[in-house]
């Protein structure tokens, strides 16, 4: 079945399964067309300002007070939540992981969620935990909403299909999709096998960057993200509901799926992106811009231009400044940066960061090219170099990211990680040519 998508960021948008069953002119008419019920949807204060004012009307088969009977409490017991302090007994340091291993055992998209890292307070609405789920089954007749926060999924091995209760979206590597605080919503697998990352995001709702002197355009472009359209299912069959909220989860039995909703419309949606659409700019004549300039969606904080959550990618580009080191410079940060890799190879770590892997460098903590990777950037040959087959990206915060007990024992994490700057040459001889022997 194809499924069919609107375009554009912060719409307001109109959608319906049925000729007639949004109604016009009015959010809640005393009797809906086709018996459903008008139900709102907020994911803003009401009297949020009208550009960060978010809601939209759902018409639905049943209400969501349905969609709900007496909670008994579930574990998952790999998926953390903010506060999590000392869940562990590792050092401080820079690290690294190769790729958490795909389950022996059948897992769905909730029961495969990894934490490794948790920032910030979710009693207080700031910060974000760092995931990585792995999956080989799809939730059938299980289905799940996040009162915590909203969930940007970035898959990197295998296709999903996100079933929301606002439209299906269908997700592939190299694509993103966010589904905000609330959403009910269920996980099928279009193959066999599905690894990926996902930020849970505790405060304000990623949106767009500013440009600033950018301007306009480039960058990621409104048009480019796409909402689906409504779709729904009838099932009168026993499904289950399983909601996290301020950390723990519940879960409820009910005789019907609650993805019922036939038409709606509004400004607080899902949607998806395609990274290949980013519009990347960069430096043209000398030296490397701040990465910032990679910046896909932002969470604003109640600093500004200090964000709760950065999501940043590092895209194929052109690289053509002259007399310019040209991977990332060394760096000691304010923010702390959990990076992943969905395909391909990073610039400033060719060997042992691979595809599925994590690197994690906590705030004011060293990080760089490795030695390596130095050594090629400091004598290549400055002409125009496309960087290609690459897709890296960074979910970044101004909270300290603490690492879980299951992050620091993971096997995959690498020991040696450190020694990648080991072979770093002390270079100064007291002339200005330095010793490059």
């Amino acid at each position: 079945m194809a499924f069919s998508y609107m375009p554009g960021f912060g719409n307001d948008f109109e959608t319906e399964t049925l000729p007639g069953s949004l109604p016009q002119g009015r959010n809640s008419p005393q009797r809906p067309a086709y018996g459903l019920y008008a139900e709102q949807l907020s994911g803003s204060p009401f009297t949020a300002p009208r550009g960060t004012n978010e809601r939209s009307w759902l018409y639905r088969i049943r209400p969501s007070v349905k969609h709900t009977g007496r909670f008994k409490a579930v574990a998952y017991p790999l998926w953390k939540t903010a506060p999590n302090v000392g869940d562990h007994e590792l050092a401080l340091g820079q690290y690294r992981w190769n790729p958490v291993p795909m389950p022996k055992e059948p897992t769905n998209f909730i029961q495969g969620m990894r934490s490794i890292t948790t920032a910030g307070d979710v009693l207080g609405q700031t910060g974000m935990a760092a995931h990585v789920y792995v999956a080989n089954t799809s939730m059938v007749d299980d289905h799940f909403f996040n009162a915590d926060g909203e969930l940007l999924v970035v898959p990197q091995v295998g296709a999903l299909r996100l079933v929301t209760e606002m439209g299906v979206i269908e997700l592939r590597p190299g694509e993103i999709a966010v589904l905000p605080r609330g959403l009910v919503f269920k996980v099928e697998l279009v193959d066999a096998e599905v690894r990926g990352y996902v930020c849970e995001n505790y405060g304000a709702k990623l949106t767009l960057p500013d440009r600033g002197p950018i301007g306009a355009n480039c960058l990621a472009n409104p048009r480019d993200f796409k909402t689906p359209c409504a779709w729904f299912e009838e099932k009168e069959t026993p499904c289950r509901l399983i909601v996290k909220w301020c950390g723990n989860f519940h879960v409820t039995e009910i005789g019907h799926s609650p993805l019922d909703v036939v038409a709606w419309h509004g400004n607080y949606a899902p949607y998806k992106y395609d990274l290949a659409t980013f519009s990347p700019v960069g430096a043209i004549l000398f030296d490397h811009p701040d990465p910032s300039i990679f910046t896909v969606l932002t969470a604003p904080s109640g600093e500004e231009g200090t964000a709760n959550i950065d999501f940043v990618i590092f895209p194929p580009r052109w690289l053509v400044a002259e007399d310019t080191f040209r991977p990332p410079w060394y760096h000691r940060n304010i923010m702390s940066e959990f990076m992943g890799l969905i395909h391909g190879q990073y610039d400033a770590k060719e060997e042992g960061f691979v595809p599925g892997g994590i690197s994690l460098h906590n705030l004011m903590l060293a990080h760089g090219p490795d030695a390596p990777g130095f050594e090629k950037a400091s004598r290549a040959e400055l002409k125009p170099v496309k960087l290609d087959n690459t897709m890296a990206f960074m979910f970044e915060t101004r909270f300290p990211q603490m690492l879980t007990r299951y992050g620091a024992e993971l096997e995959t994490r690498q020991d040696n990680y450190i020694d990648c700057w080991a072979d770093l040459k002390k270079r100064f001889n007291g002339t200005p040519e330095g010793d490059w022997s």
